[in-house]
């Protein structure tokens, strides 16, 4: 049996679809990273109320490869995966898969708007049924 694999992902969340012989399945996947915005409205900053960029950067980073791993966990049996998505997530979820040197992955790249449960499906076997993987491609 052949497990195709799909996922939408950008650095907040992440859909993967599993398509089988038997079925989909999907899963979700939430980072939990959130904006480093702050309200000024109405607060008094003491010197320790703030955190230089570059700690916040490396903090964000090391938190997303903790969601990346966790995607990635999700793609077990896998044979192919196409990954989608906005910006540069998706890009950064492709070096991280890279990282893991799973073998007999095989990985296409392509960019999308934000797409529904049924949307991705929809889409992931569209893509398999009209593009069967036989080797390692990437298109942006």
């Amino acid at each position: 049996m052949s497990v195709k694999a799909g996922v939408w992902i950008d650095h907040r969340q992440a859909i993967l679809v599993l398509v089988t012989d038997n079925g989909n399945e999907s899963k979700k996947f939430s980072s939990g990273v959130e904006s480093t915005e702050r309200s000024t409205l109405n607060h008094s900053y003491t010197p320790t109320d703030f955190v230089a960029e570059d700690t916040l950067d490396r903090k964000a980073a090391s938190h997303l490869k903790i969601f990346y791993d966790e995607v990635i966990s999700g793609l077990q049996g896998s044979k192919s995966l196409l990954i989608l998505g906005p910006g540069e997530a998706k890009g950064e979820f492709q070096k991280r898969l890279g990282s893991k040197k799973i073998q007999g992955l095989v990985v296409a790249v392509e960019t999308s708007d934000k797409l529904t449960e049924g949307q991705l499906v929809s889409k992931v076997t569209q893509y398999f049924a009209k593009h069967p993987i036989t080797k390692a491609t990437s298109s942006r």
